[in-house]
């Protein structure tokens, strides 16, 4: 799953970025430790602008019938495997899909020592592939889930969908096929960084950057977008 990630790009980078417009009304905001029912930036189309938006949408998806916001914390994630047919998210992977920008996610593997927490990241940052939907709550989202590739594997078994820049368009823009949810290949995972982290992260009223350093110590940058 994912559970907890960091998103720290400005709406003015974000539109850049993904050649899209600012819908965000100065509601965006860095957020180091991003957690359910949290704002978060989602990357959609809009039928009334006629093209690419930056949102600020709630985390924890709210299908237009759920009449209790609490709802969202169970719908934070979507597998995958079954969101094509759920009665929940089939009509938003329909039409409603989004990209989550991302500067990574946190997991948690247990040692002898305790809990280890570990940062996935890219010095240039993630895209996950994410579902939106509208109703009385405003815009909610959810992030897709897969199964863990390569070394991420070994912290966790699922992980978020990663798009590559290449795959931006086809994901906001093409037909609801399976093809979508193909896991993310080699070439795209071997790049995402594994750094533990403190334990700071692990409660959700703490933010900034110093989450997500490296214990003892950086890592070099790698190149992804």
């Amino acid at each position: 799953m994912c559970g907890r990630y960091a998103t720290t790009r400005t709406a003015v980078d974000l539109s850049q970025l993904f050649q899209a417009e600012d819908d965000t009304a100065g509601a965006l905001a860095p957020d180091y430790n991003l957690a359910p029912t949290d704002p978060a930036p989602i990357v959609r189309i809009s039928a009334s602008r006629g093209g690419r938006v930056v949102s600020v949408a709630r985390w924890g998806f709210l299908p237009p019938w759920a009449d209790d916001p609490r709802g969202g914390f169970k719908m934070i994630n979507a597998r995958a495997e079954t969101l094509a047919s759920s009665r929940a998210f089939g009509p938003s992977f329909a039409a409603k899909r989004c990209i989550v920008p991302a500067d990574g996610w946190y997991e948690w593997t247990r040692t002898p020592e305790g809990k280890q927490a570990y940062f996935m990241t890219h010095a240039d940052g993630l895209a996950f592939a994410g579902l939106w939907t509208a109703g009385k709550f405003g815009l909610t989202c959810t992030i897709i889930t897969t199964a863990a590739q390569g070394a991420l594997a070994t912290v966790h078994d699922r992980m978020p969908l990663l798009l590559a820049p290449v795959d931006w368009a086809t994901w906001l823009n093409g037909p609801a096929d399976a093809e979508l949810l193909t896991p993310p290949g080699p070439e795209l995972v071997s790049t995402v960084e594994i750094r533990p982290v403190g334990p700071r992260v692990g409660d959700v009223r703490n933010d900034g950057p110093e989450l997500t350093q490296r214990l003892g110590g950086s890592a070099e940058p790698v190149t992804l977008f």
